[in-house]
């Protein structure tokens, strides 16, 4: 998967970047719209990490990304 996929369906995605990252708050996730740095720097500050565990975790976290994670959620008729 690549970033720009998930750059683009961000709003999408936030539920699953906060099941990855708990910490970070809808405001946080609001704030880093999809912005790879962004999310990169959140973590650091969240998790007080270095940068390059940030991007590891980033780098295992679009590894798990499939297709099922773009599906628009079902709406009830």
């Amino acid at each position: 998967m690549d970033w720009n996929r998930i750059q683009s369906n961000w709003q999408q995605l936030t539920g699953k970047a906060k099941e990855q990252w708990g910490k970070l708050t809808d405001d946080d996730l609001t704030r880093i719209a999809g912005q790879r740095d962004q999310l990169s720097g959140k973590i650091q500050e969240r998790y007080g990490v270095a940068r390059e565990e940030a991007e590891k975790q980033m780098t295992a976290w679009i590894g798990k990304a499939n297709e099922s994670w773009f599906v628009p959620p079902h709406k009830p008729k």
